[in-house]
């Protein structure tokens, strides 16, 4: 029986960025210097084949630091942690690594200078996410408010409207952000933004493809966890940029079938914690069902590489 045919459109970039690359690097290398196991507080990056993966390789998830014994190393996760856990390991004298995103990072040193500048922060982001929690935990309590909504900026309660500045989420949807910010700004004409935004490259790209390629499909599957933030907000912009129906799925296994009965053309892209091998698994399950042309489209060209702790480069 012929096969109907198909066009898959492939976004470029999509999948892991340098960040997720880099933790997932330095979970595997901590095992390599100190063996099995080693413990991680909360998933590495938000990915169930990824943390998986890791596991049977000999890492042990947990989500407290109190989960951990004294005597082995453990790693805390892309998403960033609060000062206080950081503190609380090295006052146990444990052996810790940071695998925070160094883009996370950053936006933990530009609330910490608005902080020392005497500047309350307001944080743009997702409330309960790892990300927003650990970097609303790098100032003392009250310091860091959080909105998620243009409505939330109507109600924030600040102790200074002329000591206010803003950061973000760093894995937020753009044209969402936009107008959040456009809201801060109208409300407090004198807070402080980032010198550069705070939403992450990767994350950027990644949206900009699925902007691209959205018009031309008749459904368009993002290939992510569902505790996965940036790979939710693809979801988002798929439907924004007109392809109605754009579903999250972790593994081919929960491709709804018979919801794409009588497509033509189907978008395929990743979140930055989804590795290239789940998306070749979407593919050949639309292969074993369709005729299909897989036509790459780039957006843009990714070249970013970050370096792994000092620990874990130096001789064991």
């Amino acid at each position: 029986m012929t096969k109907p045919a198909l066009t898959l459109y492939l976004a470029a970039p999509r999948g892991f960025c340098a960040g997720v690359d880099r933790a997932i690097k330095i979970v595997e290398m901590a095992l390599e210097k100190w063996g099995a196991p080693v413990f991680v507080r909360h998933e590495i990056v938000h990915n169930k084949f990824v943390v998986d993966g890791l596991r049977d390789k000999g890492a042990v998830f947990v989500e407290e630091l109190e989960d951990c014994p004294l005597d082995r190393p453990v790693i805390f996760s892309a998403h960033g942690v609060p000062k206080a856990v950081l503190a609380e390991a090295a006052r146990r004298e444990m052996i810790y690594v940071d695998a925070t995103c160094p883009l996370v990072s950053k936006v933990h040193i530009e609330a910490a200078r608005h902080h020392e500048n005497g500047l309350q922060m307001i944080m743009i982001g997702h409330a309960g996410h790892p990300e927003t929690i650990g970097t609303m935990g790098q100032l003392p309590e009250g310091e860091v408010l959080l909105v998620e909504t243009v409505e939330d900026v109507a109600r924030v309660d600040v102790r200074d409207p002329e000591k206010l500045a803003f950061v973000t989420q760093t894995t937020l949807s753009v044209d969402d952000t936009v107008d959040i910010v456009a809201a801060l700004r109208a409300r407090f004409p004198a807070i402080v933004g980032p010198h550069k935004e705070d939403i992450c490259y990767a994350t950027t790209n990644r949206q900009d493809a699925v902007k691209t390629i959205a018009p031309d499909c008749d459904a368009l599957l993002v290939v992510g966890a569902p505790n996965s933030s940036n790979s939710k907000r693809l979801v988002e912009v798929a439907r924004k940029a007109g392809c109605d129906y754009a579903q999250l799925v972790q593994r081919a296994a929960e491709i709804d079938w018979r919801a794409l009965d009588g497509i033509r053309s189907v978008g395929i892209t990743a979140g930055a914690s989804a590795p290239e091998v789940l998306i070749d698994e979407v593919i050949d399950a639309f292969r074993d069902r369709y005729d299909v042309t897989v036509e790459m489209v780039e957006t843009a060209r990714e070249n970013v590489e970050f370096k792994v702790p000092r620990v874990l480069r130096e001789p064991a």
